[in-house]
């Protein structure tokens, strides 16, 4: 068992298992963004820093099948930064929650060696909870997007190379008209943040350790590029004509890489959350 898996095991709230946790109509979701796990300061600006932490904290909602609502941020920052850093900062946070529809309605800072940023987002269902465990039987499984893009530029960042700030790795592009119109025709879902092979065995695990009948082998490279932020998702085979028209319709890339079946999946990629 990974660190990360222990840890979570210790709580016992039958709500820990997705991207979010949903009570009532509501979904609550939080994940942590920090300096030299997630991100280089040399490799980003502030503002594009401050970006990629919204963005990734609302792909988790999108995810579940909810529209951000509500967003508090508690970020830690060096005593150094004065306050056009601040500015930069709060300017990356407003884009994407502007963009998004999200009001930011509080949060807490404090002093660190590193920066730091932890997001809470409130969300609200649009329709049923597009949860992990669901997944059947029989049901075909795909992801939206082209994978392995985030990884190069990884690479190429830790080879002491730039990236565009329109680059996957710097600013990911999050499926929510997708998601939105065919949620009701998906059984189960979650976004790929840990790389499709982890993220894959996540999800067939909440869903009662099966396993998958590959269509086509695909390369580590692709299996184990993490912060893609595309969409993961399994559907009975009659909705398939059903979700390439919304696929093509909202301009989404769909692939497909197999079946469930009753086996297990291993996970080939390596743990990095500690």
């Amino acid at each position: 068992m990974s660190k990360e898996a222990f840890f979570i095991s210790l709580f016992n709230s039958k709500q820990i298992g997705d991207d979010g946790a949903v009570l009532g109509n509501y979904v609550y979701s939080k994940d942590l963004f920090c300096e030299d796990i997630h991100f280089k300061r040399s490799w980003m600006s502030l503002e594009q820093i401050a970006q990629k932490s919204m963005l990734v904290n609302l792909s988790d909602a999108i995810a579940m099948n909810a529209k951000p609502r509500y967003a508090l941020i508690g970020v830690v920052l060096p005593k150094s930064f004065h306050y056009e850093e601040m500015r930069a900062l709060s300017k990356g946070f407003l884009n994407i929650a502007h963009a998004y529809g999200v009001e930011i309605v509080g949060g807490d800072t404090t002093a660190g060696e590193k920066v730091m940023i932890s997001i809470t987002v409130v969300s609200t269902l649009q329709g049923k909870a597009l949860e992990r465990k669901n997944a059947k039987v029989g049901d075909l499984v795909a992801y939206t997007g082209k994978l392995g893009e985030s990884y190069r530029g990884l690479t190429r960042l830790l080879r002491g190379g730039s990236l565009s700030k329109k680059a996957r790795f710097i600013t990911p592009t999050l499926k929510a008209n997708f998601v939105y119109k065919s949620a009701k025709y998906l059984s189960a879902g979650m976004d790929i943040s840990d790389g499709l092979s982890k993220d894959l065995s996540r999800l067939l695990k909440e869903s009662g350790n099966v396993g998958l009948h590959v269509k086509k082998k695909l390369p580590k490279r692709l299996l184990c590029s993490g912060e893609e932020y595309e969409m993961l998702f399994s559907f009975n085979p009659r909705h398939k004509k059903h979700i390439l028209r919304l696929a093509q319709q909202t301009r989404t890339k769909i692939s497909i890489i197999g079946k469930v079946a009753r086996k297990r999946y291993r996970c080939i990629c390596k743990e990095h959350h500690f």
